[in-house]
């Protein structure tokens, strides 16, 4: 009989299989299949991962990902990756994922958001996940593809949507890492953007105890009244042909709020530093003779201010949605160029409100329409509460950040959101709990002339790990992969002011500082 030397056995029973995960950690990960027993869940599968070796599945036609992005996750390490099916519902079907690394875990938890109706695993930001060390958890909501045509006749599938998969994912996904390490993890935090922003919001106003920390990015926590918005932006360029704008004056329009509005923070630089404070008015673009591509029409003039207008009640007066703000135009044909609504919006009406696939959105009248929206979402979609005194008062905090040039989401939502929770928690509470950055130039939850890259995951490990409040968050803007210029974001209501010397693109030439007339605001 052969003697296996201690270098061989080491090498069986040690460590690794096929070079690259510890064989303990693997055999734990497959045994999670069969010994894992959660409240109405099912896993589905447990399987190592080696490393590199991640391909993600094919996507829904139009979603993007696939086999062919496998690329994108080849720097991945060895991973323990766990599906389950969570049934809270007797309709409700909840697909998750679960991962966790097979060594070097760092402790700690991310779940990630969606964007628009969901319907996917978000690979992408679990991957990122992974790769900072953290176990970390997606899902789809409850419901295939990017459409809300699930939600047609399926009331519980838009109570998933609307919350309850995101805390019964994050509840059943710290139950398997703890199942998995031994340990549940020390901390647990939640980054999304967009729809990601809106879960982050239901998230801490419902259920504070999942989180120790939450980023929400862009947060459309006004579903519905943000959806009231983008339909009546759709109105005011398609229910008449003059009031289209073609996106080839858009430029138009935006080259006349920077002359406007780009040097009212001492510098020009191509970006409106502070929308607020730009009081623009578009009838400077209005043709003096015959239409022409320098120029807008009178109708078409019209429907810009309706675009940059708030969205208010007929009824009552009351604002139902900030506008869009200057500095946004360059990406408007998604909302305002047809043939439709934005799509979020245009299917909350078909298949939520009105529950007609064949819904004319020409037909939508706010007289009508505001209440029964809103009894209809009912809490589900929009998170509006203020009242995060629980989850602050656990030691949670809320980094919340916006692109001012946001053409989806309102941009001073988050500033609206942001003063009533001011006014709830009180300034000093808010202050040590809870901040807002928002981000010049910056489109929706991204991209934009500003600059736009930038660690919010850095900046709160640092505030619910030292005790390090973020005063200021560094932010990039790239060029065909170059980084051009540089910018502090600063927590609002301050903002970047130019130090009067060096070069603009620099941010160590920048201080944030309170405007002018802050207490006022």
């Amino acid at each position: 009989m052969r003697i296996l030397s201690v270098v061989t056995c080491a090498l069986l029973f040690g460590a690794i299989v096929d070079g690259q995960a510890p064989v303990a950690e693997s055999a734990a990960c497959e045994r999670l299949a069969a010994s894992l027993k959660l409240p109405n869940t099912a896993i589905t599968s447990a399987q190592p991962v080696a490393a590199g070796q991640f391909t993600p599945p094919a996507a829904p036609a139009g979603r993007g990902g696939g086999a062919g992005a496998a690329q994108a996750f080849a720097d991945l390490p060895a991973f323990c990756r766990v599906a389950a099916t969570i049934k809270p519902s007797s309709d409700s079907d909840i697909k998750a994922e679960i991962w966790m690394p097979l060594s070097g875990w760092n402790g700690k938890f991310e779940q990630v958001g969606n964007g628009g109706w969901a319907g996917t695993i978000q690979y992408a930001p679990l991957a990122a996940a992974l790769r900072r060390g953290y176990a970390a958890a997606s899902t789809d909501t409850g419901h295939v593809g990017g459409s809300a045509s699930f939600a047609l006749g399926h009331p519980d599938k838009l109570i998933d949507f609307g919350y309850r998969a995101v805390h019964e994912t994050a509840v059943q996904g710290k139950a398997t890492i703890a199942a998995f390490y031994g340990n549940a993890p020390r901390l647990s935090y939640f980054n999304g953007c967009s729809n990601g922003g809106r879960q982050g919001f239901q998230e801490a106003q419902r259920f504070p105890q999942d989180f120790d920390g939450i980023i929400a990015g862009a947060p459309a926590y006004t579903w519905t009244d943000m959806s009231l918005k983008l339909v009546s932006v759709a109105q005011a360029t398609l229910n008449d042909p003059a009031s289209m704008i073609p996106p080839s004056k858009y430029p138009v329009l935006h080259q006349a709020v920077l002359d406007a509005c780009d040097a009212l923070d001492g510098v020009k630089d191509g970006l409106v530093n502070d929308p607020t404070r730009c009081h623009f008015d578009p009838n400077v673009t209005e043709c003096k003779g015959a239409d022409g591509p320098g120029c807008l029409t009178r109708a078409q003039v019209e429907a810009a201010k309706r675009i940059y207008g708030a969205l208010k009640d007929p009824k009552t007066g009351k604002e139902i949605s900030p506008g869009l703000e200057p500095g946004s135009e360059l990406l408007w044909a998604g909302q305002a160029a047809g043939p439709r609504p934005f799509g979020v919006s245009d299917d909350l009406f078909k298949y939520v409100v009105f529950q007609d696939p064949n819904w004319d959105f020409r037909t939508l009248d706010l007289a009508k329409h505001v209440e029964l929206a809103r009894k209809i979402d009912g809490g589900t979609l929009s998170a509006t509460s203020p009242n995060l005194k629980e989850f602050v008062g656990r030691g949670g905090k809320f980094l919340i950040y916006h692109g001012w040039a946001d053409q989806i989401v309102t941009s001073r939502t988050s500033v609206d959101y942001y003063k009533d929770v001011v006014r709830a928690l009180g300034k000093s509470r808010a202050d040590t709990s809870v901040r807002l950055f928002m981000v010049p130039g910056m489109a929706h939850c991204g991209g934009g002339e500003g600059p736009n890259t930038f660690d919010m995951l850095a900046a709160l490990e640092q505030w619910r790990e030292n005790g390090t409040a973020p005063a200021q968050i560094m932010a990039s803007h790239m060029t065909d992969g170059k980084v051009d210029r540089t910018r502090p974001l600063c927590p609002y209501p301050q903002i970047a002011q130019f130090k009067g010397s060096g070069s603009t693109d620099q941010a160590e030439n920048f201080v944030c500082n309170a405007p002018a007339g802050t207490a006022s605001r």
